[in-house]
């Protein structure tokens, strides 16, 4: 009976290390090949200039190349379809927005993945207030006030990132705050609707900061105010929504990074130094800083604390205002 106790014993040990084995190995062997940071947008905008930010500092510290690539459309649906079905091993990834990781969530009820069921977190990676910016070609505006009387007399079309985003959301609640009619033209990816906008195809636009900046310093672009509590050290002159007549009008997009649910503790820790690493890096965080982001490199707990509170106040704003999605 002794022994047969204790071959049982034997053999049971080895099965109550597996997991432990298992995550070890997993942490041993990333990265074993290139990663891949998948971008829910076309080139040029937000997530892609973080994610590329992120790709060239990493792939000089972890030993593997790091690639971009773009794959824009459904405001982030192709993207968030793709990490949720890929492997869990820490080698493909997403750098998304606020709309892939809180709006979509919250707008759209047949959504074809789940942002904190079948993601898991890597950091917040950084925020940026949104811009109001008009052509100033098109729109004879030089503040809110006259923007909108202007828009109370004219028939006129702002851009936006996609349905779902948060410039489209900000617009939403101008609109109503303001009682004006302004028709929605959603582009693929926050770069696309600047470059309508300032082709004159569309006469305003709430634009993440770090999309803009360039154009309203080159006087492409007129910017009225932004969504923040006070003015950004980017553009000193333009005054805040509340010095704008805007108040308990803060709105701040933010950009982030996640990977596939059931990704191992050991690989996610790594991933989150390494990413956090790069964007602090001396040559990287004052180059996203100067066109308007706030570095953050939050931990993953911090993060899905962070994007589930946006979540739920998305969902709020959304069900208030009555938007649906297109």
């Amino acid at each position: 009976m002794l022994r047969r106790d204790l071959t049982g014993l034997l053999a049971a040990t080895p099965l109550l290390s597996l997991p432990a084995l298992s995550a070890a190995r997993a942490q041993a062997a990333w990265p074993n090949r290139p990663l891949t940071i998948l971008v829910p947008f076309v080139a040029g905008g937000p997530s892609d200039i973080v994610a590329r930010a992120i790709a060239n500092r990493m792939s000089q510290t972890i030993g593997q190349p790091v690639v971009v690539e773009n794959r824009a459309g459904a405001n982030g649906e192709i993207a968030g379809r793709l990490l949720a079905r890929a492997e869990p091993d820490g080698h493909t990834l997403l750098c998304g927005s606020i709309g892939v990781f809180a709006i979509n969530a919250a707008l759209r009820p047949d959504l074809g993945y789940d942002p904190v069921k079948e993601f898991a977190p890597v950091t917040l990676a950084v925020t940026t207030p949104n811009v109001l910016v008009v052509n100033p070609e098109k729109v004879p505006a030089k503040t809110v006030a006259e923007l909108v009387a202007w828009l109370k007399t004219q028939r006129a079309s702002y851009s936006t990132s996609g349905v779902g985003s948060s410039d489209q959301m900000t617009t939403e609640l101008f609109k109503q705050r303001m009682g004006v009619d302004v028709a929605h033209v959603p582009y693929r990816g926050g770069a696309a609707a600047a470059t309508d906008l300032i082709a004159g195809n569309v006469q305003m636009s709430f634009q993440n900061l770090g999309t803009v900046a360039g154009h309203i310093q080159g006087g492409r672009l007129r910017a009225l105010m932004v969504t923040d509590a006070r003015r950004h050290p980017i553009l000193p002159d333009v005054p805040s929504s509340a010095e704008a007549g805007l108040q308990d009008f803060v709105v701040t997009s933010w950009q982030a990074v996640m990977a596939p649910a059931g990704l191992p503790a050991p690989v996610q820790e790594r991933l989150h130094a390494a990413m956090a690493e790069a964007l602090n890096h001396p040559e990287v965080k004052p180059r996203l800083e100067q066109i308007g982001f706030s570095v953050v490199g939050s931990t993953p707990a911090e993060f899905r604390r962070f994007q589930e509170a946006e979540i739920a106040r998305w969902r709020e704003v959304i069900q208030t205002a009555g938007i649906k999605p297109e």
